[in-house]
């Protein structure tokens, strides 16, 4: 089994491929590789689309890598493989992102990400470490995992799903904050599970054991 984590230049590769390194290997879940080759994309069992920065400049980034973006919507709608988005990965799988200019996502979760506004005026955004989970919805990637254990975040925008059954977890910032999205073969993190120490590691672990 083949896990391809996608290089298109925006995120830390380096650190998320240690720990999906370190859980397949763990969960005997075969090889995971960092990938910018559109081939091996096509023909990976799981997908994982890290993503930092800002969201039109990511879709930019994305759509600019020769093929990828094409494999890797074929690999996930038509063939249904696993895919996992991280950070902002996890928000391009929304239908507009609103940071800087309006900017078509990949309308794999209906919605939207916009900039986090706290009721409590004194937080301040990026919402910017530990948080506890609060988990809205069962799922395989969380098994092991409770309501009040804590992942890692580092974000300005959130994502507001069309559909509540598709948001899986999210924590409170003065205001709820999606954490956790999914449907069908789907899902996406907010946080940062390769930073997120057990938690985090034991999501890992949970999406490349995961049979949608």
């Amino acid at each position: 089994m083949l896990t391809a984590i996608i290089d298109y230049e925006s995120g830390n590769l380096h650190s998320a491929h240690k720990a999906f390194e370190r859980m397949a290997r763990e969960a005997d879940a075969g090889e995971v590789i960092v990938t910018a080759d559109a081939d091996v994309v096509a023909a990976a069992d799981r997908i994982v689309l890290p993503g930092d920065g800002a969201f039109p400049a990511c879709m930019a980034a994305l759509k600019g890598k020769s093929g990828i973006f094409d494999a890797m919507c074929e690999a996930v709608e038509q063939k249904g493989r696993p895919f996992l988005g991280i950070c902002v990965g996890m928000q391009l799988m929304a239908t507009w992102g609103r940071e800087y200019e309006d900017t078509r996502g990949l309308d794999w979760i209906g919605g939207e990400v916009t900039r986090i506004t706290p009721a409590d005026a004194t937080l301040k955004v990026p919402h910017m470490g530990w948080n506890d989970l609060v988990l809205d919805a069962p799922h395989a990637v969380f098994d092991g995992v409770a309501t009040g254990d804590h992942t890692y975040f580092v974000h300005s925008y959130h994502m507001a799903v069309a559909d509540t059954a598709q948001r899986l977890a999210h924590v409170d910032y003065a205001s709820d904050v999606t954490a956790v999205i999914g449907r069908d073969n789907m899902v996406g993190m907010q946080f940062h599970p390769e930073k997120s120490q057990g938690t985090g590691l034991r999501m890992i672990s949970n999406f490349l054991k995961w049979a949608p």
